[in-house]
């Protein structure tokens, strides 16, 4: 509990003491608005500057007299412009004496602003404008005169020159940049991809100025060389900052390979060259090729930084060396070359690699078949197409004798789940033939009374034969006639009358 009382006192005590701080600033505040004046002027040398101060509003304070007085960054504060209503105006001894002057002639209490002509860079500080009031006492109001100096900007690169390019090399100066004579001080910054550090100095110049000198160290390496580096220089004249791009040139000894052996120089093969690439700055001046043993065989043939062998054997078994010179000093390469007796195989693709894309083949093939079989699948679903639902039985061929009875037996039409009739035909009984003829004929049989067409579909299975026939009339002959009126009604072309025919549809 006492220490939950502590805290909320301690907070309460902050609490206190920020208001009396808020308090206090904005009463001074409220005090110094009395005096109206300028809070910052800026100027640039030899020109004129006027510092306006005013007391608008009096009320019942009695203003007595006003002076204004100049504070150097460095100094004593001194009077250099004071004002009575009775005794008029006054310049006491001061740096501005004979360069200030109130600008009202004769000056007022309520205005007296100040005018300073031939502003000098040393002029730069405060400046405060001081009512003696009474009864309140003095009221001031401070403006600061900041002097301008547009500064000179310069760059410019430093060439680097290493004997030897090692880690742990010490830095050097690569690049200068400088701000000369400016007000105030400019800022310098370095914008680049090398890895160095930036030291900058200030100087203090003729009549207040100031110069700004930066320098950007590195350790000097052949990767650097001709990298770019930026020097950025900021100042409150300029409108943005002022950049200078240099390109950084460091000197290097050569750096040497050579290029073109590939562990397949066998007897016999023709033509084959090495190339001594190398870089270095400055250019290099001479490149020279020889071997280990001193003696460079027959078949070699050399121009400038290419030797080729015409025709390699085993001469060629030796160490070629080449030799780059550049002022700094000196790089070399090698390469030992070792002659086969026959050319190595050359490497084609892995069995793994092979029998992976044959898989991937096949497997894409299956996938295409699958789609294409899914797409044929359901377009004949949807048009209606297919084999035939219903496979009736071979015909039987023809007996002689029939009953009545059975040509009356009517077997009932088949009916699909859309309640349409798929397939109307008369059942054969016993000895019966079959008289479903639409769809067969004797031309679908061989010889041995095989079906040739049996896949083939039903004459009841295309949509325009889908609608149940119209009913016969009923029967109007007896049994006994059938076989009275046989001459009159022959049988169905197609078929032969030992075979088949077709018998008139009976409904009972």
């Amino acid at each position: 509990m006492a220490r939950e009382d502590a805290r909320n006192w301690h907070d309460f005590t902050k609490r206190i003491g920020l208001f009396s701080v808020v308090t206090l600033l904005t009463f001074q505040g409220a005090v110094s608005q009395q005096v109206k004046v300028e809070p910052e002027v800026m100027s640039y040398p030899s020109q004129e500057v006027n510092l306006r101060c005013a007391f608008p509003d009096a009320g019942g304070i009695q203003l007595t007299q006003v002076s204004w007085i100049y504070e150097p960054k460095e100094g004593e504060r001194l009077n250099i412009a004071v004002y009575h209503p009775k005794f008029g105006a006054s310049y006491p001894t001061s740096p501005l004496k004979g360069r200030v002057s109130f600008t009202a002639d004769p000056p007022t209490l309520i205005n007296p602003s100040i005018q300073i002509s031939n502003v000098k860079m040393t002029d730069e500080g405060k400046y405060i404008c001081e009512y003696a009031t009474y009864p309140s006492g003095n009221e001031q109001g401070v403006t600061s005169l900041i002097m301008l100096a547009k500064p000179r900007n310069s760059a410019s690169g430093v060439t680097v020159i290493a004997s030897t390019v090692t880690a742990g090399a010490k830095p050097v100066v690569v690049a200068r940049c400088e701000s000369a004579d400016g007000r105030p001080a400019a800022q310098i910054t370095w914008v680049t991809a090398v890895n160095g550090n930036a030291t900058s100095t200030s100087t203090a110049g003729a009549d207040n100025t100031v110069t700004i000198s930066s320098q950007y160290m590195l350790v000097p390496t052949a990767a650097d060389n001709g990298k770019d580096i930026s020097c950025l220089v900021s100042h409150r004249t300029q409108a943005k900052p002022e950049s200078f791009l240099m390109n950084l040139a460091i000197e290097y000894p050569p750096q040497v390979t050579i290029v073109g052996y590939d562990n397949n120089w066998y007897v016999g093969r023709t033509n084959v060259a090495l190339t001594c690439q190398a870089t270095a700055n400055p250019i290099p001046t001479t490149i020279t090729w020889k071997t280990m043993t001193g003696q460079m065989p027959d078949t070699v043939q050399i121009k400038e930084n290419v030797l080729t062998v015409l025709k390699l054997d085993e001469q060629a078994n030796t160490t070629f060396v080449c030799e780059v010179k550049n002022r700094l000093g000196t790089g070399k390469d090698q390469v030992t070359v070792m002659v086969r007796g026959t050319r190595l195989p050359v490497k084609g693709p892995t069995t793994s690699g092979v029998i992976g894309g044959i898989i991937g083949v096949v497997l894409l093939l299956a996938i295409i078949g699958s789609v294409v079989v899914l797409v044929r699948k359901k377009r004949n679903q949807h048009n209606g197409d297919g084999p035939p639902k219903y496979k009736p039985p071979p015909p039987k061929k023809q007996q002689t004798t029939s009953s009545s009875s059975e040509l009356n037996t009517i077997r009932d039409p088949v009916e699909s789940k859309d309640r349409s009739v798929d397939h109307l035909y008369y059942a054969p009984q016993h000895a019966e033939p079959s008289t479903d003829l639409d769809a067969y004929s004797d031309e679908e049989y061989n010889r041995d009374g095989e079906l040739y067409y049996a896949g083939a579909p039903s004459g009841w299975d295309e949509p325009r034969l889908n609608d149940v026939p119209p009913l016969y009339a009923p029967n109007q002959y007896k049994a006994n006639d059938y076989h009275d009126n046989e001459e009159d009604h022959p049988p169905a072309a197609g078929a032969s009358r030992g075979e088949s025919f077709v018998s008139q549809a009976m409904f009972v």
